[in-house]
């Protein structure tokens, strides 16, 4: 009997939920293995029946795999743009593990766990899938065997009060990757720098402040008297001819896929389009005056917040512009809030970020929001949050060169504008004299099954008006 029951406790060991084992021993004499099973449950309902207790501990993985978890958006895979740990870094919670690129943004992933890292499991480009593992870190064992219940519930509690400490301790500080690779060199606790940013987010200008540096140290040069002067052999140059030997195959990825999907479905849209000039001689006028005052806020102020808040005062008058339908094409959803997107032209890719509710917003609140979001994009760190929800889009090709464009719309909404380059270009007056004109040339593209060509030339004409004479622009403002 006694080798059963310490068999039977060895198994029981293996098994991760067991907690307590309850064993019923007859205190008189132990049932032979003939007994039937009837004399057996009378056996068990005597009253002289004991219970003794025997306690096992968890077998605790210490190994645990960090899985990519899902980050929204429909997002399946995704690619690793850059590793911020490697094999043998000890890592705590929130901390960054990596950043990755979705075919919407770039997230940054960071740890769940407190320990070492053990195992990267894709190198830099490679694609990860969501719920498979990124890394193994070997997490700290905390979990010690206990001979009774009162322990058990004393190593809780004091296990909860170390939790809590840490807690208490542990500070969450908002910052970007490169500002912390900064910290990560220089061996700076962020906890310990003083932020400047927006909402608590420390600088690149805070750490170096807090090492008593400056952003252009790096730049300054000592004494010229104590510089030498080095020649250099000239050499002729050469042109360098590259042969092609193979065609190359590149999977796509990031943003490009994304274009690729959003692309094939909007051709499905019956598409038509409508071009104009617009006479801004008086907008450049009144820019060049904004600008100076713009200046001394501490906002640069271009051409587009204002456009944008033009054509969300259009909407206004034009509501259906700022819809969509619905999956099934039996409804029309009249948005209540102009969240205008703009294409932008980053390292990535094509993006298109969104002002939400620009009808709520001044000129300077967009102009500031704008070049945030132009900033963020140019570094690859927009988020989900950044370009998601868009209901009107606006392309700035002129940017780059080029007058007018068949702009592609993005599904679900149902118009487009693409902007030309301000040319001067020579126009009649009201006199008929021949005078010097900055025109801007626009084209809408618009879903023919939603909007109709009056509507979209109505909607051309009330913001033309606006960008053509800027004091209606700040009557309806």
């Amino acid at each position: 009997m006694a080798f059963v029951v310490r068999k039977f406790v060895n198994n029981l060991r293996n098994v991760n939920k067991c907690k307590k084992v309850c064993l019923m021993v007859q205190s008189k004499r132990h049932v032979p293995a003939c007994y039937s099973s009837t004399l057996v449950l009378k056996a068990a309902e005597e009253k002289s029946r004991t219970c003794k207790f025997f306690h096992t501990t968890n077998i605790t993985n210490k190994i645990v795999a960090f899985k990519l978890s899902d980050i929204g958006e429909g997002i399946r895979e995704v690619v690793i743009k850059e590793w911020f740990v490697k094999v043998g870094d000890k890592v705590n919670q929130f901390d960054n593990i990596c950043e990755v690129q979705s075919d919407k943004a770039a997230v940054t992933i960071t740890s769940r766990y407190d320990g070492v890292v053990t195992k990267l499991y894709h190198e830099m480009d490679q694609t990860a899938l969501v719920g498979q593992p990124l890394v193994d870190i070997d997490v700290e064992n905390t979990a010690d065997e206990e001979d009774s219940s009162d322990s058990d519930t004393e190593s809780i509690n004091n296990d909860a009060r170390k939790i809590e400490n840490q807690a208490n301790h542990k500070k969450k500080v908002l910052t970007t990757p490169a500002v912390r690779r900064i910290a990560s060199q220089f061996k700076v606790d962020l906890s310990t720098v003083s932020p400047t940013g927006r909402n608590g987010r420390i600088l690149k200008e805070d750490v170096l402040a807090h090492l008593n540096m400056t952003s252009d140290k790096s730049n300054e040069v000592s004494d010229l008297n104590s510089v030498n002067a080095i020649s250099m052999p000239v050499s002729m140059a050469q042109a360098k001819v590259e042969v092609v030997l193979e065609d190359r195959v590149i999977p796509i990825s990031g943003f490009t896929k994304a274009m690729v999907k959003s692309m094939t479905e909007a051709m499905k849209i019956p598409h038509f389009g409508l071009s104009d000039e617009y006479d801004v001689t008086k907008l450049i006028q009144s820019r060049e005056s904004l600008k100076i005052i713009a200046q001394e806020r501490g906002v640069k102020l271009t051409y587009m917040p204002i456009i944008i808040k033009a054509s969300s005062l259009a909407l206004t008058a034009h509501p259906v512009l700022n819809s969509s339908l619905d999956s099934s094409c039996e409804n029309i959803i009249y948005k209540a809030s102009h969240n205008i997107g703009v294409a932008m032209d980053t390292p990535n890719g094509l993006v298109v970020p969104v002002i939400k509710n620009v009808q709520h917003k001044s000129i300077l609140e967009i102009a500031q929001e704008l070049n945030i979001l132009q900033e963020k994009g140019l570094k690859g760190q927009l988020g989900l949050n950044d370009i998601a929800g868009g209901t009107f889009t606006l392309s700035n090709i002129g940017v780059v060169g080029g007058t007018y464009a068949k702009p592609v719309i993005l599904p679900p909404q149902v118009s487009i504008g693409a902007l030309g380059k301000i040319q001067v270009l020579p126009r009649f007056n009201s006199n008929g004299d021949v005078v010097k004109t900055h025109i801007l040339t626009v084209s809408w593209s618009a879903d023919h099954r939603v909007v109709d060509g009056v509507t979209m030339a109505k909607f051309s004409n009330n913001l033309k008006q606006y960008l053509e004479d800027p004091y209606k622009l700040l009557l309806d403002l």
